[in-house]
């Protein structure tokens, strides 16, 4: 019998889902997370989108094109931070917005990662806040990651006032860099300022290992506070869960199988082809 010699691709098809499947097992680059839009099967309501370099609002250190943003401009959402029900601080939220990743699987002690900016026009008595919180897959809070807030002096994060974070967060404090920011996503109040506390926290990043296996959304929201006007917006990117971006939530292991037997079926395809 006379074989053919070896081929480095035997398969044009069986080389494309190779690709996939390598794509899919080392992920897309972190900071590219944003650069196509919201990600698939991740939800909101309120006011929320994806933007470049924006006025006063630079891309994450990470890179990317586009980075993630929440606004309290135009926001629907009416629910403030969960974990400080029955507080002055959730009795005086107002409208706001909240966008919240697909579910996705986790094991103990891997580590979920992103980057945030809090963007404020508001100021003195008027302390709009932020958040990022961990929900398990009926929604319950696991844990309050990190919060913003507006306040004419001392840090604005983690937010004055607002429970115990649980991420760590560099820098490990934040006051904030004063001015009335510029940023489109903040609507007609951008680039204005109420009073003293307006302006953005620059880029801070978040680290917090997951205790338990499991499924998981990543919330992030903003809230007015007391007011419907000058608002404030929450900027977001290179969210990771163990150094992958959450993009699409993991497969059951039966799909896993039938990929699996796909590679079978076109390797023996393909063995038979040059036989």
């Amino acid at each position: 019998m006379i074989t053919s010699k070896r081929r480095s691709v035997t398969n044009p098809v069986l080389a494309a889902l190779l690709a996939s499947v390598s794509l899919f097992l080392c992920g897309e680059a972190s900071a590219s997370l944003f650069d196509a839009g919201i990600p698939v099967g991740w939800t909101g309501t309120g006011n929320f989108g994806v933007s470049g370099a924006n006025g006063d609002v630079s891309l994450a250190p990470s890179g990317g094109a586009q980075y993630g943003w929440v606004s309290t401009a135009g926001g629907k959402y009416y629910g403030g931070l969960a974990s400080v029900v029955g507080s002055a601080a959730n009795g005086y939220a107002t409208n706001g917005s909240v966008l919240q990743s697909n579910l996705f699987t986790s094991n103990a002690g891997q580590n979920l990662h992103f980057a945030f900016n809090y963007v404020t026009s508001d100021g003195a008595g008027y302390a709009d806040y932020a958040w990022a919180r961990l929900l398990n897959a009926s929604l319950n809070e696991v844990a309050v990651l990190f919060t913003a807030r507006t306040t004419p002096s001392g840090d604005s994060v983690p937010g004055y006032g607002m429970p115990a974070i649980a991420a760590t967060i560099t820098p490990g404090t934040v006051v904030i860099a004063a001015g009335a920011p510029k940023w489109s996503p903040l609507g007609g109040y951008s680039g204005t300022c109420y009073d003293w506390g307006c302006g953005n926290s620059g880029w801070v990043t978040a680290d917090y290992s997951i205790a338990v296996a499991g499924n998981y959304y990543l919330e992030f929201g903003v809230t007015n506070w007391k007011d419907r006007i000058y608002d404030s917006g929450l900027a977001f990117d290179s969210v990771t869960i163990g150094g992958k971006p959450i993009v699409e939530a993991v497969p059951e292991p039966a799909s896993i199988a039938l990929l699996g037997l796909g590679l079978v079926a076109l390797g023996v395809g393909s063995r038979r082809k040059f036989a």
